[in-house]
């Protein structure tokens, strides 16, 4: 029980400390801040691991008034999202340590940590009111990640900072219309006895609350025509933010739909699941043919993104116990892959500024061929490759979609079809990505140039730097004194202190190689990639003997 409580209190309480530090006393220093930050995510994930382990249960009035209890638990679906969420926020905040936020670095990490707490909750907690709340409590940091510490102009930055609070406070509305709709319906908050007393609703009633939910929770996953808000906000997100929300608060999207739509409501689950399959279906060709043409790398990942969740989103809509294990499989996958791919591509734009997959440039094979290793593992597993993680999720996927019950035969048959164009399509632009960013488009002789001006650069960097009284040695050589790592990839914005992203105008820059912490980040994401695709049977075995004991009837 302490456990489970420390997994999601610690983080929140901490997080929150950070964070008033900074605004009501001194404001604590980076290496202070980053300290606390990833020791409380580190003890947050030894919490998940230990209440994983045990059969921990949390259930004390909370307002008994309204009958709302706090009511935590964990089992075979929500654990293994418990540790996602809890080991990606200790990758995020170790990349940090090169990737440094400008301004107030007690802001920045109590951010990341609030809204691991608040993900934590929601993945544990059984009363539907206390999900809306955890839910809409790590919204709030998210949005200060997006508008305060993100990596583009002030005004993209707070552009999509407001485009993100719109979209998911308006799916918030709705899911929470849905969610007064059932527990008036039923009397109960709580998600046992409510899975239990919706069995009993009348169908109309059941479907208007499933709707209403299903739309406001396809905002978060985000599916087809709710998604505007996604590419913004990654793109304009730091690189921790970009890699939270990708590997943790799109999962709460795809949860939901689990813990509060299929599983107490299956009669109108099975009726609005072909509309989900369509839209799912869509954004896996539309993200396929966006990530073809566009040309900013960290765009195009986020573009891949929706249709990769569009992958998890069918086999959701699948249903029976393969749709649902290829769909929570799916998820762990897809937050593993893309939290990698947006820690290369941040440290890759640290380096070389916006990554233009158009423009020729040297390659990674050249500069830096340990993290060219794991671009081209993050790559080849987000289209399918077998042997990594993200090919299991998919082509179950296409399995449970082609012979789904209680479903249209044909409309599913033409789906499972088009999702596979789609993959198609995911190999085309990852070979895209590979060839520019890997490879390089430079010629052999503009290249051997290219590398020779590089280390010219370098040389001639730490010969002028370690001529300087007072310097010191750093991933480039000597650096002069007074002068700091990530000034040569970070600028202030004059108007409020928060970090901009600059293009790197030398050569030393750009062949700097990633190191230390951000490397050992990229290094233990690259390896669970390989991991979950090698051995995928025990994640499997645990959410599918939770799903046999918890689908029953459901088709």
């Amino acid at each position: 029980m302490i456990a489970l409580l420390l997994a999601s209190a610690l983080p929140l309480g901490l997080g929150a400390a950070l964070m008033a530090a900074d605004r009501l006393g001194r404001p604590l220093s980076h290496t202070a801040a980053w300290c606390i930050a990833l020791l409380t995510a580190a003890a947050s994930l030894g919490a998940g691991l230990a209440a994983a382990m045990g059969d921990a249960v949390v259930d004390r009035p909370w307002v008994p008034q309204i009958g709302l209890r706090l009511h935590l638990t964990i089992d075979g679906i929500s654990a293994p999202l418990v540790v996602l969420a809890a080991a990606v926020t200790l990758l995020a905040v170790a990349v940090s340590s090169r990737q440094r936020p400008k301004g107030t670095p007690g802001l920045f990490y109590g951010s990341l940590l609030v809204v691991l707490g608040a993900a934590v909750a929601a993945f544990t907690v059984r009363d539907v009111i206390g999900f809306f709340i955890a839910f809409e409590v790590a919204l709030v940091p998210m949005w200060v990640l997006i508008d305060r510490f993100g990596d583009a102009a002030p005004a993209e930055r707070r552009r999509a900072g407001w485009m993100f609070a719109l979209y998911t406070v308006g799916g918030s509305m709705l899911m929470l219309a849905g969610l007064l709709v059932l527990v008036a319906a039923t009397g109960t908050s709580d998600l046992d006895h409510l899975t239990t007393a919706a069995h009993r609703l009348p169908f109309t009633t059941t479907l208007i609350a499933a709707t209403l939910i299903s739309v406001g929770l396809a905002v978060k996953v985000p599916l087809l025509g709710v998604h505007a808000w996604l590419p913004r906000a990654h793109t304009a997100a730091p690189t921790a933010g970009s890699m939270m929300l990708a590997a943790v608060l799109l999962k709460l999207g795809t949860y939901g739909f689990v813990r509060l739509v299929a599983l107490p409501m299956p009669d109108a689950w099975r009726r609005i699941a072909p509309i989900v399959a369509i839209l799912a279906v869509a954004g896996i060709i539309v993200g396929g043919l966006v990530c073809l043409v566009e040309h900013d790398l960290k765009r195009l990942v986020a573009w891949s993104s929706i249709a990769h969740m569009g992958f998890v989103m069918l086999a959701l809509a699948a249903g029976q116990v393969i749709g649902f294990g290829a769909a929570l499989y799916g998820n762990i996958a897809h937050g593993v892959i893309s939290a990698l791919l947006f820690a290369i591509v941040g440290a890759l734009k640290a380096r070389r500024g916006p990554v233009d997959v158009d423009a020729p440039a040297l390659g990674l094979r050249d500069t830096d061929p340990r993290l060219g290793f794991a671009l081209v593992v993050g790559v080849a597993a987000a289209f399918g490759l077998p042997g990594l993680a993200g090919f299991w999720g998919e082509i179950l996927a296409l399995f449970a979609a082609w012979d789904a019950p209680s479903r249209p035969n044909t409309l599913f048959h033409v789906l499972t079809a088009l999702a596979a164009l789609g993959a198609v399509l995911a190999a085309v632009y990852g070979a895209r990505v590979l060839r520019a960013v890997w490879a390089g488009d430079l010629e052999d002789d503009a290249r051997r140039a290219a590398v020779d001006d590089a280390r010219r650069a370098t040389a001639n960097a730490a010969s002028d730097a370690a001529a300087q009284p007072g310097a010191r040695t750093t991933e480039l050589g000597a650096e002069p004194a007074g002068a700091s790592s990530f000034d040569a990839t970070v600028v202030a914005d004059a108007s409020d202190g928060v970090a901009a992203v600059a293009s790197p105008a030398d050569g030393a820059a750009a062949t700097q190689r990633v190191t230390g912490a951000e490397w050992l980040a990229i290094g233990v994401l690259t390896l669970a990639t390989i991991a979950l695709g090698l051995a995928p049977s025990p994640l499997m075995h645990l959410m599918n003997g939770e799903l046999v004991t918890l689908l029953g009837g459901v088709k």
